[in-house]
């Protein structure tokens, strides 16, 4: 009530926000905390010159999220707070050390439908394209980034066609650059899945980014979430083009097939990769000439390996 009686006074909201701040590890004072976040981002956007509020307000809303998260809780939190943070998104969008902080705040809060739908609302896709183009050398922006593209464009009920469309050079730049960060590879994969369920590609697009999608399982061929996702992705290609699927056969740096045989082996203990690759093989077979190569390279074999190792699933 303080703070919300002494809008226009800085030093009330960052004494207001540090007050706060005391309480986050208190669990009996935790409920009460859930009930701020207007109050906080409001005295963000009342202030946005101030960089010391920002990043004590953004820091507090992380500290707040995160115990939440730890709780189970899933925070939806509303037009006007995800509106706030858009504006500060905006206002310090060159301050790479003070973005990489609110991009994992932006990543928490897309968890939730809700706020992701709020997100998609107030129109902040163009501005994490913006800083992932100003910041493609940044894993923490990057990876934190790519996982809110993920979550707005896996929505069914997308409007953003021509906004997303303009993601995908953004995003296979992004994955592109950082092959061998395995955490970042695993979420622009991820954002790279969504854009091809949305049908973001052009006809130009299906090899490039097959190839690329190929990389990124070869360069981290360990990481089950990105294997899945990165087969998930190429099967989302594949069923939109026959380009991507001989792109799959035919890659340069070798045999696609032999990857996935490759992977599967590696993770015969995943059933969601064991899933995603049916699923890939799937889409492949739907094409005659396919089929046929990929029946010559004895993928009967693999399938009937799939079929003893998961026979109830």
């Amino acid at each position: 009530e303080f703070m919300q009686a002494c809008w226009d006074i800085e030093d009330v909201q960052a004494k207001g926000i540090q007050h706060l701040a005391s309480f986050v590890k208190d669990k009996s004072a935790f409920p009460y905390l859930l009930t701020c976040t207007e109050v906080i981002t409001h005295a963000m956007k009342t202030h946005i010159d101030s960089l010391d509020l920002q990043v004590e307000g953004c820091t507090l809303l992380l500290e707040i999220l995160s115990q939440a998260l730890k709780q189970g809780m899933m925070m939806a939190l509303d037009e006007s707070v995800v509106s706030c943070l858009l504006h500060t998104v905006r206002k310090h969008s060159e301050n790479e050390e003070f973005l990489s902080m609110l991009c994992t705040l932006l990543m928490m809060v897309s968890a939730s439908e809700v706020a992701a739908e709020n997100l998609r609302k107030v129109g902040i896709i163009p501005d994490l394209l913006s800083i992932l183009r100003r910041f493609l050398h940044n894993d923490k922006i990057c990876f934190s980034c790519c996982a809110v593209l993920w979550s707005l464009a896996v929505s069914e009920n997308n409007a953003d066609q021509a906004v997303l469309e303009s993601a995908l050079p953004v995003t296979s730049a992004v994955l592109q650059e950082h092959l061998h960060n395995g955490t970042v590879a695993e979420s622009a994969c991820s954002a790279l899945w969504a854009l091809a369920l949305q049908g973001c590609l052009t006809d130009s697009d299906y090899e490039p980014t097959a190839a690329l999608l190929l990389d990124a399982l070869r360069m981290n061929p360990e990481r089950a979430v990105l294997v899945k996702n990165g087969c998930l992705a190429l099967a989302s290609l594949v069923r939109l083009s026959e380009t991507a699927a001989l792109a799959i056969l035919l890659d340069s740096k070798g045999s696609g097939i032999e990857l996935i045989k490759h992977e599967y082996h590696l993770h015969l203990d995943e059933p969601g990769v064991a899933e995603a690759l049916c699923l890939l093989m799937n889409e492949m077979v739907q094409y005659e000439d396919v089929m046929l190569d990929m029946r010559s390279q004895k993928m009967e074999k693999l399938l009937s390996e799939i079929k003893l190792q998961f026979p109830f699933s």
